[in-house]
């Protein structure tokens, strides 16, 4: 393997070449049991298929009274229908008895429906006497009437949930109403953060000297966790080989990401190291920012070289390993930002060949361009309301022209300031 430290690359790999590299090399991870608690997120590895139906008994849809529907008919204002009232159905506590001619049952919403009857007449069109022993009935109902079914939601046998499915709170909640006390998901893949550097203080502590704060792994974190990973314990390392090739080499990883000393300095190790350990498969690529990135594998490990520079790592993460990591996961590759069309309010400069994120700010309905240089200031991605992606096969996007925005936000981020 060709070292290029001290010499550059000699040539770049296209993005859209390592992206069908890695969409090629990339399936789900194994399943796993997940409790009903934990679910929601998670992707659903199994066809659910309800056991019981749901209601699993006749139930009011209201407040009032069961009766036997037909006896009703001819009931009005003018004329109500008196019943005996015999007792009450609430959730939980229904009525012990069998509903005879004539008679009637207070109920709940929710309450099942007592033997004999068939329809629920709502409160509002029904007067009680003063001790409770009756009730007149001002308005007809059919049987069946605001009466819930057996099975009306949910049906024994029936297919409720599908493999692939990212579970919401409402599947969780069906899961729930069906007793299932966890299903099989896919496991979430298990990310080791190598954050390099003899410069680096940890997160949260002050700046000092020539030394600077740790922000990648901070930023890291929250992208994985965003995209259905979970990181591993780590720390912050010396500049060290032997240090990094052993972080490198974690057998509990599915992903590993190297963040610093992956380019082509002195004390850019990592390259070599995953050469040595496994394969380099990719090292440079024709893109802006974020040139300096690798990837390769160490057995079934997927291992991402990520630039020490805060956007540069931000790009490389959002084009190659977040993609990696919701495959795994069994989520979609595709960019997990809401969009937006606006136009141009100035040019973007680009080159044939080469693929930018060009982070833009918006005002007006306008998107602004900022600085595309600087891989280091990451202030410019607080600014900015997303990202433009200017493709390999155009030179730049002119003053006007609509383009679509990866967004950092759930919504625009109107008046962010360029």
């Amino acid at each position: 393997m060709r070292d290029v430290r001290m010499r550059g690359f000699a040539d770049r790999a296209d993005v859209s070449e390592v992206e069908s590299f890695l969409r090629a090399e990339a399936g789900a991870l194994p399943a796993e049991a997940v409790d009903l608690l934990a679910c929601t997120g998670r992707v659903l590895a199994e066809d659910v298929r309800s056991e019981v139906n749901v209601p699993g008994f006749p139930r009011s849809a209201m407040d009032g009274y069961a009766i036997r529907g037909e006896e009703s008919f001819g009931a009005s204002e003018s004329a109500p229908i008196a019943f005996e009232l015999i007792g009450t159905s609430l959730p939980g506590a229904a009525f012990g008895g069998t509903l005879g001619a004539s008679q009637a049952v207070r109920i709940m919403t929710g309450a099942p429906l007592p033997e004999g009857a068939d329809a629920v007449v709502m409160a509002e069109v029904c007067q009680e006497n003063p001790d409770g022993t009756a009730v007149e009935v001002a308005e007809a109902v059919p049987p069946r009437k605001n009466v819930g079914a057996v099975g009306e939601d949910i049906r024994s046998g029936q297919e409720v949930l599908s493999p692939g499915r990212r579970l919401r709170p409402q599947d969780a909640a069906l899961l729930s109403s069906i007793g299932r006390p966890g299903v099989a998901c896919i496991s979430r893949p298990q990310v080791r953060l190598v954050v390099t550097g003899d410069e680096l203080l940890p997160a949260g502590s002050s700046p000092a000297g020539v030394h600077i704060v740790d922000s990648n792994s901070v930023m890291l974190r929250s992208l994985v966790a965003r995209d259905g990973g979970e990181v591993l314990p780590f720390e912050i390392l010396p500049d060290d080989p032997e240090r990094i090739r052993d972080a490198m080499a974690d057998a509990a990883a599915n992903v590993v990401l190297v963040s610093g000393g992956s380019s082509v300095g002195q004390e850019d190790h990592a390259p070599r190291l995953l050469g040595e350990l496994g394969s380099l498969d990719f090292h440079g690529i024709s893109m802006r920012p974020s040139s300096p990135t690798g990837l390769g594998r160490i057995g079934s490990t997927f291992v991402f070289l990520l630039p020490g520079n805060p956007v540069s790592c931000l790009a490389a993460y959002e084009f190659f390993a977040g993609p990696t990591i919701r495959q795994l996961g069994g989520r979609s590759r595709d960019w997990p930002h809401r969009r937006a069309v606006l136009p141009l309010a100035r040019k973007i400069a680009s080159a044939i060949g080469r693929t930018d994120y060009v982070r833009v700010a918006i005002e007006g309905r306008h998107a602004i361009p900022l600085a595309t240089s600087g891989a280091s200031i990451l202030s410019s991605t607080v600014r900015a309301a997303g990202a433009v992606i200017v493709p390999r096969g155009h030179e730049g996007m002119a003053e006007g022209q609509e383009v679509e925005i990866l967004l950092y936000d759930e919504e625009i981020a109107e008046g962010s300031e360029a």
